[in-house]
């Protein structure tokens, strides 16, 4: 009879490999040495095994499948077509096209691109039927999937005012536009702005999922998929679990209303530990975290180029960018296996965890009468900014560390003749409905600081 390996050793239960580390410790304790609390007051443990360990519900995630898009802001039409020809010629799979205003002649835009069974994400600041008429029949003609993005209580929340439509709050013409079109995905949650403005992990899942409900509640014609437009940070571990928990609980939401509505992942790196001096450490962040995404399950990823914060989209940080993505699709091969995480005790516990933790919270967003309603009151900028303070604080005490700006800083670096774009919180003074959630990266008070020395 054949023996493996494991035949010669007897299995090792938990509990003997609790004993050894406090052996080990001589005297420490252990849950103040071993075991850490995140943010979202998970207790991470220094180890995981199968006999404490039980099967999670399954989150299905096809990384063989995910796109490499590229970020594109309309303005020159014949500078972003060339630019998207470009792109495609050069690796990249999708498309993100950032629209201001309607007046963008589209079918100009898209009418020489090479848009058959391509994926093309439109950021739409705005809302305009005739547009989006326009953009369905260009779908029909060219057989692209195309993805609208439009967010109008993502848009409410970031500037604090509807978009300017007839009804009141963009719903009954998102309505309008459903009935009006037939190819088209309409909807967006603009996850990235909890994210970016300092909500831990649990809130991120749960604020966007009932921001999810709102949507699902009041427009039940919608049937195509919903993009969830996502930022992912550097704790590697975590934000793997957080897409698989949100992908699971959104598919359990969302069978209240039709078993088959599906969700989209469309994943960036996160702007808040981003530095613009040392600003080559941007690149091992994002990294990491695109690394993360396709792990956790991302349908695409559109990578943060190094020096996004600071100069105009440029060819050399778009190649990069680019490139990082493609090193990992085509030489780490992380296109290669569906599932990547499964059967990691780790992951599956964390993904279990947080999907508790925000099922929980989402329950109390609903029984207190729903995600607009605390957005209005000012609730849910009052908890993600208490927990942005948190984060800022233990940046400020060098308890979170991002090199090169809190942590061995080149004291030599100087960026104040390098600077193309404003990197820091921008005021716009207005009126508005409600305050704005605002996104602000945590280096910003210490740059600005460097900044004057120079």
């Amino acid at each position: 009879m054949a023996t493996t390996l494991f035949d010669d050793f007897n299995p090792i239960s938990s509990k003997q490999w609790k004993q050894k580390i406090q052996f080990e410790l001589d005297g420490a304790d252990y849950n103040e040495t071993v075991i850490w609390n995140s943010p979202e007051d998970i207790q991470v443990k220094p180890f995981y095994h199968t006999d404490e360990f039980s099967k999670s519900a399954p989150v299905k995630t096809n990384a063989s499948n995910f796109k490499i898009c590229q970020n594109i802001f309309v303005y020159d039409i014949e500078k972003s077509v060339q630019r998207a020809i470009n792109t495609i010629e050069r690796g990249a799979e999708s498309l993100r096209f950032t629209i201001e205003n309607e007046k963008i002649d589209i079918q100009k835009l898209l009418e020489t691109l090479p848009l058959e069974n391509r994926i093309v994400y439109f950021n739409l600041n705005f809302i305009s039927i005739d547009f989006v008429k326009i953009l369905d029949t260009i779908s029909i003609q060219k057989k692209a999937v195309f993805y609208c993005n439009i967010d109008p209580i993502g848009h409410f929340a970031r500037e604090g005012n509807w978009f300017p439509t007839s009804d009141k709050n963009n719903f009954e013409t998102i309505e309008n536009i459903s009935k009006a079109t037939t190819n088209l995905s309409l909807l967006s949650i603009d996850l990235g702005l909890y994210q970016n403005s300092g909500a831990n992990i649990t809130q991120q899942i749960a604020y966007s999922l009932a921001h999810a409900n709102e949507y699902l509640n009041r427009l039940p014609i919608i049937t195509k998929p919903i993009v969830f437009q996502i930022s992912v940070g550097t704790n590697y571990f975590f934000e793997i679990a957080k897409l698989r928990a949100l992908r699971m609980l959104f598919k359990l939401i969302a069978s209240e209303y039709n078993p088959d509505l599906e969700c989209h992942f469309l994943v960036t790196p996160t702007k808040r530990n981003k530095t613009i001096y040392d600003y080559n450490v941007n690149m091992l962040r994002t990294t990491t975290e695109c690394m993360s995404a396709i792990l956790g399950g991302a349908d695409a990823v559109a990578n943060l180029p190094y020096d996004a914060l600071y100069h105009k989209d440029n060819e050399f940080g778009d190649r990069i960018a680019r490139n990082q993505l493609l090193v990992l699709k085509h030489e780490s091969y992380f296109d290669k296996v569906n599932n990547p995480a499964d059967g990691s005790y780790y992951i599956e516990s964390l993904t279990m965890q947080l999907a508790e933790k925000s099922l929980t919270l989402f329950k109390d967003i609903e029984a207190n009468g729903g995600f607009l309603k605390l957005l209005n009151d000012g609730t849910i900028k009052k908890k993600i900014q208490e927990s942005a303070t948190k984060e800022q604080e233990l940046f400020d005490s060098k308890k979170e560390v991002l090199l090169g700006t809190n942590k061995y800083p080149n004291k030599d670096d100087k960026m104040k003749h390098d600077l193309e774009l404003f990197p820091f919180v921008k005021i716009k003074p207005r009126k508005t409905l409600i305050t704005p959630i605002i996104e602000k990266r945590l280096a910003e008070k210490l740059e600005q600081e460097r900044l004057e020395l120079e």
